[in-house]
């Protein structure tokens, strides 16, 4: 949401000191311009990208103007789960949890908890993990394929990023490239009305005006926002690592929920207070 407001203030401002200059809006508008710009960056894409790495790209976009769900509140929930999931592995063993870890969908003890199950890597990073406790790796193993996933999705997220910035890169090489063609067409017309001859010189230096606007007011800031949001992804299951190896490594389930606690960024982690009272309102349910 707050990248809507981000976009609304950098096309607001250009727009409010370009009409108190005394400039004319219908002059800004030139689908020529447009249409060699935006294609060209079209096709930079399609030439220098994958076909997946595009499709996720195209999926990443529109989470750049959703609120983000990850947020204090989400946390909580993540810590509440593994705190109930680690009981039960201290009541029953790690095979009490073999039917809820099969379909955690199904689960009566992962539906508590809707924020987890709506982020589907995150139900396949902590169910994998448990699986292989279940079927009996240490815990350093454990530990070790949790880290190589951490990396590698981590890695998978940051490269629509690479992308949209690299074409805000060439944002205002485009934008030089339709200036230049204007001008072209603009001296085709010398011998025309000098009112005529402005008009196409403005024309063409709209398009350098485009492509640096486009590149350091929409492409870049994308590419940074779609960083941040991978960013937030890997810490979230990086709590879940952490407080899944610290159990498994012989920590009482509390100790291991704090110590995935300790994770999370300071701006989203509840304190340590909240969180005492949230699993003592757990524990008080589990014993009635």
């Amino acid at each position: 949401m707050l990248a809507f407001l981000g976009l609304l203030v950098v096309v607001g401002a250009i727009a409010t000191g370009y009409a108190f200059g005394g400039g004319a809006f219908h002059v800004l508008f030139q689908p020529a311009e447009l249409i060699i710009i935006f294609g060209a960056a079209i096709g930079i894409i399609c030439l220098s990208t994958p076909p997946k790495v595009t499709k996720r790209l195209l999926a990443r976009l529109p989470e750049v103007f959703r609120t983000s769900p990850f947020t204090r509140a989400a946390y909580m929930e993540l810590l509440k789960l593994q705190f109930e999931v680690y009981s039960v592995i201290r009541k029953g063993g790690m095979l009490a949890l073999e039917n809820d870890v099969a379909d955690p969908r199904k689960s009566d003890l992962f539906g508590k908890y809707p924020t987890f199950l709506a982020n589907q890597n995150a139900i396949d990073f902590f169910c994998d993990s448990l699986r292989l406790l279940i079927d009996g790796a240490e815990t350093n193993e454990v530990e070790h394929i949790m880290q190589t996933d951490l990396t590698t999705h981590h890695e998978e997220g940051t490269v629509p990023a690479g992308v949209l910035s690299k074409v805000g890169d060439a944002m205002p090489g485009l934008g030089i490239v339709a200036a230049v063609l204007g001008i072209v067409i603009a001296m085709q017309g010398l011998d025309g009305p000098a009112s005529e001859l402005g008009e196409k010189v403005a024309a063409a230096l709209i398009g350098t005006f485009l492509g640096v606007l486009l590149s350091y007011g929409l492409f870049q800031p994308l590419a940074a926002n779609i960083e941040h949001l991978s960013r937030d992804e890997s810490k979230y299951l990086q709590c879940i690592m952490v407080g899944l190896v610290g159990y498994a490594g012989g920590t009482s389930p509390t100790v291991a929920v704090e110590q995935a606690r300790r994770v999370i960024y300071s701006t989203d982690r509840p304190t340590s207070e909240e969180l005492e009272a949230a699993l003592a309102d757990l524990k008080g349910a589990q014993r009635g």
